[in-house]
């Protein structure tokens, strides 16, 4: 028989209820245990949340005090960020907070913060921490040139902390850049983005200034005497790369000493016949004018490309010391030169001739940074008639300034900032005859490459040529945009939209002097322009169709490297205006599309126009979703 006596039963019942209050307390100590992990975690999150908030508030401080040499104020606000970004982090990693990063849904979250507490702390103290300390030693009125000479010691010596500083930036961005947001909480996505683009804002040009200090050093001669080409582009007369290189020099350095060793004009070296030997594929594009005058080295809008050539023509003319490097400036880069050292006298001219010209003329006596683009590309062809004299005029220009940049007239601050502008600009460019120091070059703008590293993605170029065989390319004013089509086989279409206007005066061909219209030498009716447009598609994109104000012409196909390239002529009489629309169709790369166009007069952000979209297309350039539908 079954025992069912009340002594049994109640034992079971105490069972049932032992056990039921077991679950009771287990419950309730999970619950205080989940309570107290979440007041934690929320006490962690505004630990995080104020500590980055005060980082983010003196960085800009620590800027500006840096700036203005108060380094005494500097290392305590970088003894306060040291603070934060650490108390950020010992919050961002606490065990407990990691745990968190393995919860469905919310734990990526976690980790983004995580990755972020530990990013600010890597970059205050393995970036900016050891700069400050080169920063607080550095004679940075050293490396303003003292009587021609250039000490390049104090940056050999802050190469290695820079190099580390910008592997560091290089590293930190890459960890952040690589979370997927899509997958984070509103609140922690739109601060990782914000983190992102400072720190993409400050890798470009401590990558740069990495780069220059490795660089400088050698190519000032510390190792050993140097000599350059320097190419000074006329862009009264524009070329690829911004303009004819009428006006040439050679500089020496040595031992961070530099020199003016000579001068000399690109119409005196004559013909190459036979002509240097280029790349097939330029030659193809650009003629072979390319390797037969020192004038349309840069009609391609390859700077390695102009300067090779260019350091072959050279020393095949003039022989010498070896050619190490080439450099390529324009009026507009004097300008900016001008800037930092004032205005510079042009005093007496050795060929008595020029003064004598001079004196009966309205040419300014004082370069300075308003005059002198107007003097170089327009009022001296209307007050010195003789094209020798011109060519001498320019040569002079350019010593006497370089004179004052050697002999360190100014504020080496702003010329540093005059060259950095200069470079930004694209109207400065560099290229080294060494392979490592080119290699260098060549993850930089100043390099002036149209194919290599640093031509990738959605890149596109509009780049121009004279035609004319003048001096009338001041007069022209130019834009250039690009217009993107989306389409659902996840490709874009392109065009490369240009319009050109010639604001000569109507009756140039009787204002202007010959040597500005060209006076029909080359077959072009005075006071019009005739320009060689080119434009550059991305790696793998195909050129389809042109048109010129509307109507569909033929249009020159080629390839450079692995990127197509299409060329169409148009001639503009004084006070006509021409649109010019290039197709580039198969664009395959999803970021946004980029214009690079041939520095000229104008400012770029008077000539590049916003990139503009038709139909519906995403951040990346893709057709939304929405529009598919």
């Amino acid at each position: 028989m079954t025992d069912s006596s009340p002594i049994h039963v109640g034992h079971k019942q105490c069972d049932r209820f032992s056990r039921k209050r077991t679950l009771l307390l287990i419950a309730a100590a999970v619950s205080v245990v989940l309570l107290a992990a979440g007041g934690w975690l929320a006490f962690r999150g505004l630990q995080v949340k104020q500590n980055l908030e005060a980082t983010v508030a003196l960085v800009p401080t620590l800027q500006e005090q840096v700036v203005a040499r108060d380094l005494a104020a500097a290392g305590l606000t970088l003894d306060e960020l040291q603070g934060h970004t650490a108390e950020a982090r010992a919050a961002g990693t606490d065990p407990l907070w990691k745990a968190a990063g393995l919860l469905p849904f919310i734990g990526a979250s976690f980790s983004a913060v995580s990755e972020v507490t530990v990013s600010a702390d890597d970059v205050i103290n393995r970036a900016v921490a050891p700069m400050f300390d080169k920063v607080e030693t550095l004679d940075w009125d050293a490396l303003t040139p003292v009587d021609g000479r250039v000490d390049v010691e104090p940056l050999r010596e802050l190469a290695p902390t820079l190099a580390s500083a910008a592997n560091t930036i290089q590293l930190s961005h890459n960890r952040l850049e690589g979370i997927d947001r899509s997958r984070l909480l509103p609140q922690v996505a739109d601060p990782l983005g914000n983190a992102v683009a400072a720190l993409d804002e400050v890798r470009n040009p401590l990558n740069s200034a990495s780069r220059a200090a490795q660089l400088l050093p050698s190519m000032m001669g510390a190792d050993g005497p140097r000599t350059y080409l320097v190419l000074i582009q006329n862009s009264a007369e524009v070329r690829a790369t911004g303009g004819i290189p009428g006006a040439l020099a050679v500089i020496t350095a040595e031992d961070g000493r530099i020199a003016l060793t000579n001068q000399g004009s690109a119409s005196d070296m004559g013909r190459f016949n036979p002509s240097l030997t280029v790349d097939p594929e330029q030659e193809q594009i650009y003629s072979r004018r390319l390797g037969a005058y020192m004038q349309s080295v840069n009609l391609t809008p390859n700077f390695p490309t102009a300067a090779r050539t260019a350091k072959g023509m050279w020393e095949e003319r003039k022989g010498g010391a070896p050619i190490d490097g080439v450099i390529a400036l324009d009026p507009v880069v004097l300008a900016n030169i001008l800037s930092a050292t004032g205005p510079v006298d042009l005093g007496e001219f050795e060929d008595p001739e020029i003064g004598n010209v001079l004196a009966d003329s309205s040419l300014p006596s004082s370069l300075t940074p308003e005059n002198v683009v107007p003097t170089l590309l327009s009022d001296v062809y209307a007050q010195i008639e003789a094209p020798a004299l011109q060519d001498e005029y320019f040569a002079a220009v350019a010593s006497k300034i370089f004179s004052a940049v050697a002999g360190g007239q100014g504020d080496s601050s702003k010329l540093i900032e005059a060259l950095v502008q200069s470079s930004d600009q694209d109207r400065l460019y560099l290229w080294a005859n060494t392979a490592a120091e080119q290699d260098l070059i060549a993850q930089t703008s100043l390099a002036g490459a149209a194919t290599g590293p640093t031509v990738g993605g959605a890149s596109f170029g509009v780049y121009f040529n004279d035609g004319t065989a003048a001096k009338m390319d001041y007069y022209v004013r130019r834009t250039a945009q690009l217009l993107q089509e989306c389409s659902d086989d996840g490709h874009s279409q392109y065009t490369a939209k240009v319009t050109l206007t010639n604001t000569a005066p109507l009756d140039a061909a009787e204002t202007l002097p010959d040597y500005v219209t060209g006076g029909a030498a080359g077959g072009v009716t005075p006071g019009h322009i005739r320009t060689n447009t080119v434009a550059y598609g991305p790696a793998q994109a195909l050129l389809q169709t042109a048109r010129i104000n509307g109507e569909d012409v033929p249009l020159g196909s080629f390839r450079h490297g692995n990127r197509p390239v299409g060329v169409l002529t148009t001639e503009l009489a004084p006070g006509q205006t021409v649109t010019i629309e290039m197709d580039f169709s198969k664009v395959v790369q999803k970021t946004e599309g980029v214009l690079e166009v041939t520095p000229t007069v104008q400012d770029a952000a008077e000539v590049i126009l916003p990139l503009e979209q038709t139909g519906s297309c995403d951040a990346a350039g893709e057709q939304t979703s929405a529009a598919s539908d």
